[in-house]
């Protein structure tokens, strides 16, 4: 793929070519027909996370003094692009996606890029947003690698990826219906990040000053079936290469609502979904940031700077036998 500069995304609608069929000994998902379900959905996408994720996004760059002048977002979110053209009238704001069709309406100059091969030059973005579009790369460490080449220096990453409690309860009622009636559980759910790992993810892909913290989104439903019809829209329906063949049993989607139905419905009957958003922050490194002491540069003792006395431990001796 030829890596385009901003220069030239500023004047015309570039299209990336994607290669579907590079091998790879750790594919996990088909990011073919992945895009095939999303320019299927694209016309009754649902927007329920959009704007939660625009005001936190917004939150967060509240509390950095600076205007980026580049900002590329990884996904189609109206929401954000309004809110990030009030609060920052100055920024060039880009978005990008794997799917023609998510971009129909979009607002700002629009890429069709794939994150695994991002089709931008070193250093020519000031900030990446990503919401929600690492959640179905094959090589997520490769993935973040390239959003930190393409930054420039002292560039901000803010990502949002689904965290390990998303869907539990979709996921506890299925496991238990197909255990029942099934010879066995098949994969249906893709893997999701823990916020534990996603500084060590930031930190191999070479950002400064890494940070991971998480929050949680309760959306209630009427039914188990609208939840999964969302999901279907969202494009986030089973996209694993090694999914289950043919559709599910008709008595093991029913078995798994009576579960819910049983287990997570509120006083009012309507059935709580949870969503752990995994927000992961990161700067390609600059001169200016601050960076930690080399060991034994301290000036000061501990000790004196808490005023206190300092107690020395000796070890103890070990006597032969």
């Amino acid at each position: 793929m030829q890596a385009v500069g901003l220069t030239g995304v500023n004047r015309i609608r570039h299209i990336a070519r994607m290669n579907d069929t590079a091998p790879s000994n750790h594919m996990l998902f088909d990011r073919a027909r992945l895009r095939t379900r999303r320019a299927k959905y694209a016309p009754v996408a649902p927007v329920f996370f959009d704007q939660f994720m625009a005001d936190e996004v917004c939150d967060r760059l509240s509390m950095i003094k600076r205007t980026f002048q580049t900002t590329l977002l990884t996904s189609a979110a109206p929401a954000l692009v309004h809110q990030l053209a009030d609060t920052s009238p100055s920024t060039n704001i880009f978005t990008m996606d794997t799917c023609a069709e998510r971009l129909t309406n979009a607002l700002h100059p629009a890429v069709i890029g794939d994150e695994e091969a991002l089709p931008f030059a070193n250093e020519s973005l000031g900030c990446i947003i990503s919401l929600l579009s690492l959640q179905f790369v094959n090589d997520l460490p490769g993935a973040l690698i390239q959003m930190r080449r393409v930054l420039q220096p002292d560039g901000l990453f803010i990502g949002a990826m689904l965290g390990g409690e998303s869907l539990r309860e979709l996921r506890e009622v299925f496991i238990q219906a197909e255990s029942e009636l099934c010879a066995g559980v098949a994969p249906r759910v893709a893997p999701f990040t823990d916020v534990r790992d996603g500084g060590a993810l930031l930190q191999r892909a070479g950002f400064a000053l890494p940070v991971a913290d998480s929050d949680k989104v309760t959306v209630r439903y009427g039914s188990m079936l609208e939840l999964i019809r969302d999901l279907r829209h969202l494009g986030w329906a089973n996209a694993l290469i090694e999914h289950a063949p043919g559709l599910m049993r008709r008595d093991v989607i029913a078995r798994a609502a009576n579960l819910y139905e049983e287990r997570f419905a509120d006083e009012d009957g309507r059935l709580r979904a949870t969503f752990q958003m995994v927000w992961l922050t990161g700067w390609a490194p600059h001169e200016s940031q601050q960076r930690p002491l080399k060991p034994g540069s301290a000036k000061m003792r501990l000790a004196d700077a808490l005023d206190t006395a300092e107690t020395v431990i000796k070890p103890s001796s070990e006597e032969n036998d």
